[in-house]
């Protein structure tokens, strides 16, 4: 297989590309700088193709890998043909070249393996050719006592298990039936007690088509199945399965025919089925672990780019019961500056002294966001803010707002040892508020300390496989971070991990030589970096900013090896480069599109993708994507889910997106249900066709089940 080409036609892109992506690839070039940076060679290809395109790589290389074992395997044991060659050659499955791998497999002792220890094999080969002869008669000659052959029927039986056995172990039988069952099979689902109630009662009877079952219902019928609550088959037409058997071995209507077509029904029923079964079933969970990975994937993405609340001195609000609400207050950079608990929920139920400790805080430190966390309690304390912040709104010179936060992952974090390392002052509850604090101010720097799988979007994310999981949301992870750049002077070690080419050693070794060395002042001065040497330092350097440095491309995206092309700009434009550290770049990258970037790129000797790029970040150097996007819905009031009638129109943010829908927080606590029919006017695939989360959209009310805590709503002619 030429393993490029195939790449080029699976992607769709031209042969030129694969070739440079692969080499690039291959010379240990990391994803976001080969996307960011290396543009002329792959043509382009953003971030995510790339990712697929070197899993692919992997797949494929695996699969070369396999075949020539395998070839070697039945050379060794003098069985291959130019037909078994060819076979594998053409296989694009790794489970095609097992099946063909299968008939010369060491298996484990089976009925048939013990059958021809017996010598039945010649008796087995009499049978498949089928002729008139009587079987019976032949079958006397392999009596044998002392091998274990009693009687007649003794050595049919065991030259039947031979046959069936070799049905079993044809490839190409393997591969009409595993057809058969992906394209007619149908997934069927029953309780394992009737009488038992469960959250699976939806499955207790039910069946749909392998090929139409989508990824939620697979894995909700897997997660029963695993829970002892379900019992999960394949069916399909055992009819039309023999038909395809038959029609190979079946020869005649003798005898021998009739014995074999037994062998056949016995190695369907006893081999094939049961082994296509666990192979479809596996197959549907593999695909359906993929899907929800995708969605967790595009759920984490949107969530850490959710745009930053910047400036804004925060407090943060830990709600609980009993032991109270742990608060801390923390400035624009994300700084402590004060802590305490207050107790304005049952059973103390102290409001009054509650507001008063939180009305001196705001007014102390100028507060003007509150981040309140979603867990328990979270609705009370919701109203306790909501009615603090009327009660000061016109004591303050500012406006004060709110926003629910989740704090899905916040204990994991403060029950860490980083978070103890980073916050050995205070106990793990009071960690849990300045974290729900800094998710508000900035989701991406907050969350990398976080297990993605501890982040809580997504669906079944604790049923995937964990290396595939940790990997998928690892590269999201690396690809926000490396969007939207990191300060190399303030980013913690979880946030400097995630950069392209530095792992949490030489993350750990920045932050010890920033602590002992003093700021950063230029990119250069990383080469001092313990192990961050020049391969580290060209993938990682333009994604690490250094502000008020020496120099002022070390703030922006371009990158140290297109400083020359920046210079050689200067002088082209006869511009100050003074003047420049003083204003900005803007006027540069004015004057850079007044010549054509064309034409500007051929002079400088630079390709065009690449100045393009130079130039937009020249115009808007240290630019953060996120601040494109539409601001996170804050509130100052708060309703309960005993107010929605069905009808009203409310605006809300998405918290989540699955497979058959969204939910949506409309500010009472308990998120409402979007179903995928109820999301737009126009028919949509899937419901990331239409909506992502952090998307502030309108609905409306269409049911709300107060005792079940059900709300059910619709976005179709509102955005």
């Amino acid at each position: 297989m030429d393993i490029n080409e195939q790449l080029a036609g699976e992607f769709k892109i031209r042969r030129e590309q694969v070739d440079n992506t692969v080499k690039l690839i291959d010379d240990g070039n990391t994803i976001p700088f080969i996307a960011r940076y290396r543009k002329e060679a792959t043509g382009a290809l953003d971030d995510q193709l790339l990712r697929e395109l070197d899993e692919r790589l992997t797949y494929l290389r695996n699969l070369e890998q396999r075949k020539k074992e395998v070839a070697e395997s039945i050379e060794a044991t003098g069985n291959m043909t130019d037909e078994i060659s060819q076979s594998l050659q053409k296989a694009v499955t790794l489970a095609e070249i097992e099946d063909i791998y299968r008939p010369f497999k060491p298996k484990r002792k089976t009925r048939a393996s013990v059958a021809k220890e017996k010598g039945l094999q010649p008796l087995a080969d009499f049978i498949m050719e089928q002729s008139l002869a009587n079987p019976q008669k032949e079958a006397e000659k392999y009596i044998d006592e002392e091998k274990g052959v009693a009687s007649i029927q003794e050595a049919i039986q065991g030259a039947s298990d031979i046959i069936a056995e070799t049905i079993s172990d044809d490839p190409d039988i393997r591969k009409l039936l595993a057809q058969l069952y992906t394209e007619r099979g149908v997934v069927v689902s029953k309780a394992a007690d009737a009488e038992k109630d469960s959250v699976y009662s939806n499955y207790y009877d039910y069946s749909e088509a392998v090929a139409k079952i989508p990824s939620h219902r697979v894995l909700a019928m897997d997660r029963g199945e695993r829970e002892e609550l379900l019992k999960i088959f394949v069916e399909v037409s055992e009819e039309e399965a023999l038909r395809f058997i038959n029609g190979k071995y079946v020869r005649a209507k003798n005898d021998c025919g009739n014995i074999v077509k037994a062998a056949a029904e016995d190695a369907y029923g006893r081999l094939i089925h049961p082994s296509l079964e666990r192979r479809i079933r596996s197959e549907l969970t593999e695909k359906s672990c993929n899907s929800a990975i995708k969605v967790f994937q595009d759920n984490l993405y949107q969530l850490l780019m959710q745009p930053p609340v910047k400036n804004a001195v925060t407090i943060g609000f830990d709600p609980a019961y009993r032991t109270g609400c742990k608060t801390a207050v923390v400035d624009g950079t994300g700084k402590v500056l004060d802590t305490t608990v207050v107790y304005p929920t049952p059973p103390q139920n102290k409001v009054t002294e509650a507001k008063a400790v939180m009305k001196k805080l705001i007014k102390k430190y100028n507060v003007t966001a509150i981040a309140i966390g979603n867990g328990t309690a979270s609705h009370e304390s919701e109203c306790f803010i909501a009615d603090l912040i009327k009660e000061i709104k016109d004591e303050l010179d500012h406006p004060i707002s709110y926003m629910v936060v989740s704090e899905a992952g916040a204990s994991v974090y403060s029950a860490s040892k980083l978070a103890a390392e980073e916050f050995p002052q205070y106990d793990v509850s009071l960690r849990s508020a300045v974290s729900i604090a800094r998710r508000l101010q900035d989701p991406l720097a907050e969350l990398v300390k976080i297990d993605p799988k501890a982040i809580g979007v997504g669906q079944y994310q604790h049923d995937m496989p964990k290396n595939q999981l940790s990997e998928a949301l690892g590269g999201v992870l690396e690809n926000c971070v490396n969007s939207v750049g990191v300060d190399v002077n303030t980013a913690s070690c979880s946030l400097l991990s995630y950069v392209a080419g530095i792992n949490g050693t030489v993350a750990k070794n920045i932050v010890a030589y920033r602590e002992e060395n003093g700021a950063f002042k230029e990119r250069r001065e990383l080469l001092k970096v313990a192990k961050l040497g020049k391969k580290a330092f060209e993938q990682c350097a333009g994604f690490l900013r250094v502000h008020d440095g020496k120099n002022p491309l070390d703030n922006t995206a371009v990158h140290p090896e297109s400083y020359c092309y920046v210079e050689k700009m200067i002088e082209l434009f006869d511009l100050n480069l003074n003047d420049l550290r003083k204003n900005g770049f803007g006027g540069m990258g004015e004057a850079a599109k007044s010549r054509g970037i064309k034409a500007l790129a051929n002079e400088l000797g630079v390709g065009e993708m690449t100045l393009a790029d130079i130039v937009e970040e020249l115009e808007k150097p240290g630019r953060d994507p996120r601040d494109e996007l539409p601001p996170p819905l804050l509130r100052t009031d708060v309703m309960d889910i005993n107010s929605l009638k069905p009808g009203m129109e409310l605006k809300g943010t998405v918290r989540n997106v699955i497979d058959f829908g969204a939910f949506v927080d409309i500010g009472v606590h308990q998120d409402g249900l979007v179903h995928i029919s109820q999301i737009a006017d126009r028919y949509i695939k899937h419901p990331l066709d239409a909506v992502k989360v952090g998307d502030i959209v309108n609905v409306k009310v269409i049911d709300v089940d107060p005792v079940k805590k059900r709300i059910s709503l619709t976005m179709k002619g509102l955005n």
